[in-house]
């Protein structure tokens, strides 16, 4: 058993309210890939409220935006998730549904193994990634840090 766990958010503002027509899809898949996400190989855990998903948990005051909050094993299980099947399905028709936004909107951070993090931690790992760019702390896929204690040189 590893000591740390990956933990990511990813947040996106919505073009259209969530049950509009131009949603139906991005709405209907929500399930679907969710249950693929919850028998992942390395997944661990997601944020959600009684609906089942996060589109009806706060995040930064805004109304238009929804937050995804998830723990995985590490860095490969969560990208081996993210291009794969159904989700990178979605991926690929994220402009339909979503506002381009230039600031940082995916933040990635280790977290102590069972630790759940909360939006308003998520929410302060994205500020760090916005103000000062991915570090040891705050990171991102394209430029990722090894667990505390862990080797990067593979």
């Amino acid at each position: 058993m590893t000591a740390y766990e990956l933990a990511q958010v990813n947040i996106a503002r919505l073009k259209y309210p969530l049950d509009s027509a131009e949603l139906k899809d991005f709405v209907d898949a929500l399930d679907p890939v969710n249950a693929v996400a919850d028998e992942s190989a390395g997944f661990v855990w997601r944020l959600q409220s009684d609906s089942g998903n996060a589109t009806d948990v706060p995040v930064f005051g805004d109304a238009w935006l929804i937050v995804n909050l998830s723990v995985w094993r590490d860095v490969e299980a969560l990208k081996a998730f993210m291009y794969a099947g159904r989700h990178r399905e979605l991926l690929s028709r994220r402009r339909e549904w979503f506002e381009r936004v230039e600031e940082a909107m995916t933040a990635l951070w280790w977290v102590p193994a069972g630790h759940r993090p909360t939006v308003a931690e998520a929410e302060r790992h994205l500020r760090h990634l916005r103000e000062n760019g991915p570090a040891a702390h705050t990171f991102t896929l394209r430029e990722s840090y090894p667990a505390p204690g862990e080797d990067d040189r593979g």
